[in-house]
This record gives structure tokens, C-alpha cells and sequence, in this order.
């Protein structure tokens, strides 16, 4: 029993400790996000520019890239369970899964990542997409992940990070004129697979928070619980000890009443 107060403390203190870091990250990414879809913007709806504008379009034959992101330790109650549900019926996409609790691979399995190792593999996903949307053979990109509107809000949720629906900034000058010495495509195909990356990273960083508000939470309760057993315990031993030391003192008693019969 002590060594699952230990751990269940540890796990408390460890969700602790990352909560504000993901909701941190994910605020980052979110202002790098805006500042890359400016960047595209004006490139996209430059009036001096002639571009491939079926860059941001998908191929109706193309492949459909699903990414599922769960989770890597315990105490998170059923986190994974909507992620695993969604994944398991997923019978025809092109599957990214992102958390060693998912345990799950079939034909259609990309890669799986664990998601403490997340940044390290980054660079498959990005590489990835690249070629993709390098090559226009991409149908559509979602991603399937819980996300965290607030500690009393985390919802199950699949977003759509492909086709891309840019939303044209205020203020947004598309007089400039650019000299480019490469494709002004090659470029456009970077950056917009650059934002979907960033989109996946956001996600990423959202999951991360509502795994960890669930934990905080979990283990919260099992602290409680565990205090509380603790607390009855003590009291049975301490209602022995009493009932003991009664007997001690009623035969004492018994004992000296006798001797003086």
C-alpha cells in the first residue's frame, strides 16, 4: 500500500508540474501558427504572383492521413478509450499513432511514435507531409485527439488540418512584390506543409494538457481516498490499542479488588 501511495504521488506531482507547461506550448505554437498564416496569405492571394493554387486543394484519389494521439503512462481514467474506439474503426486511412497506451498496429499504420519522444520524431511527420503535399497525393489530414477548453471541459474531438481554408488576415497587403531564384510553388508547398506540422504540434500540446489535467484529477482523488484509508486504519489500530489498554487496566483492577477481599 505504500508503494502505491509513492507512485500515485509522484504521478500527482508529475501532472502538476506539465499542465501549465502544455497549455504554454500550445499557446506558442497557436502565435507561430497566426504568423505562418500571414506568410501564406500573401502569397497566396498576391496580385504579382501566378501560382498552383490546387497546392491547397485535395486530390479526390489521394490518401487520407489519420493521426490518433493518446497517451503514454497511467492514471488518466479513459482517455484513450474514444482515441482507441476512433482508431479501431478506422478501416482505409493512412494511420500515425502517437502514445505507447494505444497499442495498436495494422496494414495501414504509418509509424507510431511515444509521445515523450514526440519532438525527437517529429521530423517523420514533417518529412512526411512534405512529400505529400509535394507530390499532390494527399485527400485529407485529420487529427483525432482530446482537447482542453478548460479543467472542467476536455472533449474528444477530430479536426481537419487538410484541405487548408486560410482565413485572409485584416489589413493584409497583396501589392508586394516578390523576387524569388526557386519555385514560388516549391515555397508555397513548403510553408503549407510547415502549417500543418504546427497545426499537429498545437494538437499535440492540447492532448498533453488534458492528459495531464486527467491525471492531476485521478490522482487527486486516489490521494483523498488513500488519506482516508490511512485515517480509518489509524483509527481502528488506535480503538485496539484503547480496548487493550482497558482490558490492562480492568484486570489490574479485578486483581487488586481480590487482593483485598
Amino acid at each position: 500500500m505504500a508503494n502505491i501511495e509513492n507512485i500515485v504521488k509522484v504521478m500527482n506531482f508529475h501532472a502538476l508540474l506539465r499542465v501549465d507547461k502544455s497549455k504554454k506550448f500550445a499557446e506558442k505554437y497557436f502565435e507561430f501558427e497566426q504568423k505562418l498564416n500571414k506568410v501564406i496569405c500573401e502569397i497566396y492571394f498576391n496580385k504579382n504572383l501566378t501560382l498552383d493554387k490546387r497546392i491547397l486543394f485535395e486530390k479526390n484519389d489521394g490518401d487520407i492521413i489519420n493521426i490518433y494521439v493518446g497517451n503514454d503512462l497511467g492514471f488518466c481514467g479513459n482517455f484513450n478509450s474514444l482515441v482507441i474506439s476512433a482508431l479501431k474503426k478506422d478501416k482505409t486511412g493512412k494511420k500515425i499513432v502517437i502514445g505507447r497506451k494505444m497499442n495498436y498496429v495494422d496494414d495501414n499504420t504509418l509509424f507510431i511514435i511515444e509521445k515523450e519522444n514526440f519532438n525527437e520524431e517529429f521530423p517523420k511527420i514533417q518529412e512526411l507531409m512534405f512529400n505529400y503535399i509535394n507530390e499532390r497525393r494527399l485527400k485529407e489530414v485529420n487529427i483525432i485527439y482530446n482537447h482542453y477548453y478548460n479543467t472542467n471541459d476536455i472533449r474528444f474531438e477530430t479536426k481537419k488540418l487538410f484541405p487548408v481554408e486560410l482565413e485572409k488576415p485584416e489589413g493584409l497587403n497583396l501589392d508586394v512584390d516578390f523576387a524569388a531564384e526557386t519555385s514560388i510553388n516549391k515555397i508555397l508547398s513548403s510553408l503549407l506543409s510547415y502549417y500543418i506540422c504546427y497545426e499537429i504540434k498545437i494538437c499535440e500540446a492540447n492532448s498533453r494538457a488534458s492528459e495531464n489535467i486527467m491525471r492531476e484529477k485521478i490522482t487527486h482523488e486516489a490521494k483523498q481516498k488513500i488519506t482516508a484509508r490511512n485515517e480509518e486504519k489509524a483509527k481502528v489500530v488506535r480503538k485496539e490499542k484503547k480496548y487493550k489498554n482497558f482490558k490492562k487496566q480492568l484486570g489490574n483492577y479485578r486483581k487488586v479488588d481480590e487482593e483485598e477481599c
